[in-house]
């Protein structure tokens, strides 16, 4: 496919390495001649110079015979006239960013208005994975599938874990009866494991299961599965607010630091149940003034990666706090990960995955049937729900006599509502979502999975 992204930020940038990645032709578009350059010669994609809501600029790029065009520059209003100009001048799909939460309410209008396949919002996209960790505070990350009902949980085995030093054949079957782990990250090195696996400290296990069934798993674990109380947010972004906005219906007490007294003042209008503090969070006094070493949860969200990192570390040496750090660049992500920072959220990730499930689904000229789509561990894993149909080639048959490819495993079957760990003898419906899990990427429907 022709795939044409204007604007070469973090997200454009990140976008342009994952499709290309696919194999997709693509090319971007951006007005800064030095960053256009870099990604064309990064990733082996074409580039054009130039504002991408012109249409002279639009035709360079190819857009009357594109099949998509991706508006993701830092102003709303700019992507959807881009987009708007891709639809007159090619008539391709369009998806286009759009991230005020004055819009927010507004979305499907401005989608159906202006003929767009699609709006992507990566700061509430953000919001929700954020939001997603209060279910498990002691998780470093939550996916859920199957509307909710099944979760993949990852989870860092210390050195007192029951778990340790046990192969995952002699788990108690009474709480892994309903439970699997599919994934384990040891060392960098991403396995899937067999009944023989020894699980080890520092492991990152990924569990999955339904909601009620997880829970109870660390609640025998000693671990506690109660929601947090208070919130502790630096940085008053438009991620906060998304974020702000879900815990405060769940109940919870939300504080924000943040140090433009602007922006403060907009915080207080769009967050009145919020608290609200105008101040500088590197200063340590002010921290301790506003309860860091008591609060339940510490959410480092500037606009500042490092500064992101550093006040995560002063957290976590003062407090048991969840900690959640959010993160733009990638290019120390190696560095980051060791430093033990609680749960990293990449938003430039999250949106690369909304739109490859999109971009999937195109390509596949039999009309793809994924519903959910995560990349885990690095990009190395992906986890993808897939809606089983009547022409389905796996209807039918024990998982056993499936010929699967090398890496792959189904690890959950939801039917009806009822969520269930299947074994060798279980047989898929029709109707059906079925988790596969894979170190083997790019599927676009299950028959990818089949040898």
């Amino acid at each position: 496919m022709k795939i044409i992204i204007v604007g070469c930020g973090n997200v454009g940038a990140t976008l342009a390495e994952q499709l290309s990645k696919e194999n997709h032709d693509i090319v971007v578009i951006d007005n800064r001649k030095q960053i256009v350059e870099n990604i064309s010669n990064s990733f082996d994609v074409l580039g054009v110079v130039g504002n991408g809501t012109s249409f002279s600029v639009q035709m360079e790029a190819g857009v009357d015979e594109a099949d998509l065009l991706i508006a993701v520059t830092g102003y709303d209003e700019l992507n959807l006239l881009c987009c708007l100009i891709a639809k007159k001048a090619g008539g391709c799909h369009t998806i286009a960013r759009v991230s005020n939460p004055i819009y927010n309410r507004e979305i499907s209008f401005i989608k159906e208005e202006l003929g767009l396949s699609m709006i992507i919002n990566p700061q509430l996209a953000a919001a929700r994975e954020m939001g997603r960790l209060f279910k498990f505070p002691f998780a470093l990350k939550v996916d859920s599938f199957a509307k909710s009902r099944v979760e993949l949980v990852n989870y860092r085995l210390e050195e007192d874990s029951s778990l340790c030093h046990t192969k995952l054949k002699d788990l108690d079957s009474k709480f892994f009866k309903e439970l699997l782990i599919p994934i384990v990250e040891r060392d960098e090195q991403v396995i899937i494991p067999d009944g023989n696996f020894e699980l080890k400290p520092k492991d990152i296990i990924s569990i999955v299961g339904s909601s009620v069934k997880v829970a109870e798993l660390f609640k025998k674990m000693g671990l506690s599965t109660s929601a947090a109380r208070d919130v502790l947010i630096v940085g008053g972004g438009r991620t906060t607010i998304y974020l702000a906005k879900q815990l405060i219906e769940m109940g919870i007490k939300v504080k924000i630091i943040e140090n433009n007294k602007e922006t403060c003042e907009f915080l207080t209008e769009m967050l009145p149940k919020a608290m609200v503090i105008y101040g500088d969070a590197t200063d340590k006094e002010l921290l301790l003034e506003e309860g860091l070493a008591e609060v339940e949860v510490f959410i480092a969200n500037t606009n500042f990666d490092e500064e992101n990192v550093m006040l995560a570390l002063y957290a976590k040496s003062l407090s048991k706090a969840k900690l959640i750090t959010k993160i733009h660049r990638i290019s120390y992500d190696e560095i980051i990960d060791n430093l033990d920072v609680g749960s990293i959220i990449y938003p430039k990730y999250i949106t690369a995955e909304t739109i490859i499930k999109y971009v999937r689904a195109m390509k596949n000229s039999m009309g793809s049937n994924i519903e959910t789509l995560y990349r885990l561990n690095d990009n190395k894993v992906e986890a993808l729900e897939f809606l089983i149909k009547d022409d389905s080639p796996i209807v039918g048959i024990p998982i056993q006599d499936l010929k699967l490819k090398p890496n792959v495993l189904i690890g959950c079957i939801s039917r009806k509502g009822q969520v269930t760990i299947p074994n060798g003898q279980s047989v898929i419906e029709v109707g059906d979502t079925v988790i596969m899990i894979t170190t083997t990427t790019g599927f676009h429907d299950v028959r990818d999975a089949l040898r």
